[in-house]
């Protein structure tokens, strides 16, 4: 066994032995709750993430279906989770403030089979996007957290939709299409859900890139997109009043050095909420890469390359920026810590969850 082995057993194993008093400080007050989805044993984990960066489960949901992205709603009341097997729909979900419990209320059936979903800054519409079906489409959500149907629009779109999402100000909607290497640009209109082409209609990648995930920065000046088939990640100038993305860098979010690979696949994004760094999943490496972000110009510089859970198709940060928890499609959950100065990773807690787990939501009860 290695130094650095020995030592993560060790620090593993303390955090295992405490976790009970983090659970007993949790429960004194809010806690910060992780919903992680599982597809093949069709469950979804609702775990308290302790002040130590330890978790504890509160409770499993069996789903009855492969279940994959999830959504929160705005003002953290509902959760909303798309299923994968026919017939395609989604279940929403009311969250309990005390405890972040899930108490189903319905099951919605969607336009086809989504890679994605995602709410509007209201809470008032889910956007969806189906990797399978090359679509977006838009359902209307009711005051009771229900999904709606029928949906209010459904647009066909390059080929590979994969992800949907609304700007900052809730007035553009973009959709990457990692088929056709192009990010599609909408406006939207947050009083009847609908979506126009904007001018111009799409930003392209490079060719061969495979666009897939996208976050806003917390100024919303630009735009970072993981590009799937070249592992890399792309930093866009965000213009507010138009709506639309100006591709300035890409860099890579491979191990320096690696190479051999037929197939890559770079996968989730995501800023810490001061948007200070940056960090980007690749499933053929199983690493992390992180960056940090220069505040005027957006540009990244790349601070860590660490191995992390096998094929790390998602992440999630925590929203006070100290934790950020990786889940690995062929094993389980790392919990790192993340210094506040460097942006380093630090792991400090791991958890066995359910099988292929793939997705990470992180919300503050109130």
């Amino acid at each position: 066994m290695t130094s650095r082995t020995a030592s993560s057993t060790a620090r593993l194993a303390t955090l295992i032995a405490t976790s009970a008093l983090g659970l007993a400080a949790a429960e004194a007050g809010a806690a910060t709750v992780a919903y992680v989805a599982n597809a093949d044993s069709q469950d979804i984990y609702v775990l308290r993430l302790n002040g130590d960066g330890s978790l504890n489960l509160i409770e499993r949901v069996d789903t009855g279906s492969t279940v994959m992205p999830l959504a929160i709603s705005p003002d953290h009341k509902y959760l909303y989770a798309a299923l994968r097997g026919q017939p395609y729909s989604v279940l929403s979900y009311a969250i309990d403030p005390a405890s972040g419990m899930l108490k189903a209320l319905s099951r919605t059936p969607l336009a086809d089979n989504m890679a994605n979903i995602a709410t509007d800054h209201s809470g008032r519409y889910l956007l969806a996007a189906s990797y399978s079906g090359n679509k977006i489409s838009v359902n209307a959500i009711g005051a009771d957290g229900v999904v709606q149907t029928p949906p209010l629009a459904v647009i066909p779109t390059g080929k590979n939709a994969h992800s949907v999402q609304v700007d900052p100000d809730n007035t553009h909607v973009f959709a990457s299409n990692l088929g056709s290497d192009v990010i599609l640009q909408y406006r939207f209109d947050a009083a009847s859900g609908q979506l126009t082409p904007n001018t111009p209609p799409a930003v392209a990648t490079r060719p061969g890139a495979g666009p897939r995930h996208f976050v806003f920065s917390p100024d919303r000046r630009f735009v970072y997109s993981t590009n799937e088939l070249d592992a890399t990640v792309n930093t866009y100038a965000y213009d507010q009043h138009s709506g639309t993305l100006t591709l300035q860098a890409s860099d890579s979010a491979l191990p320096d050095g690696f190479n051999g690979a037929e197939q890559l696949a770079a996968a989730d994004l995501h800023l810490t909420p001061d948007g200070r760094f940056l960090y980007a999943s690749e499933r053929t490496s199983n690493t992390l890469t992180g960056y940090r972000v220069d505040p005027a110009s957006g540009k990244l510089s790349r601070i860590l390359n660490i191995p992390t859970e096998t094929q790390p198709r998602g992440f999630n940060i925590d929203p006070h920026g100290r934790y950020l928890l990786a889940v690995g499609q062929k094993a389980g959950l790392t919990s790192y810590a993340i210094h506040r100065e460097s942006g380093l990773l630090t792991p400090v807690f791991r958890y066995t969850l359910g099988r292929n787990p793939n997705w990470v939501e992180i919300i503050d009860l109130p």
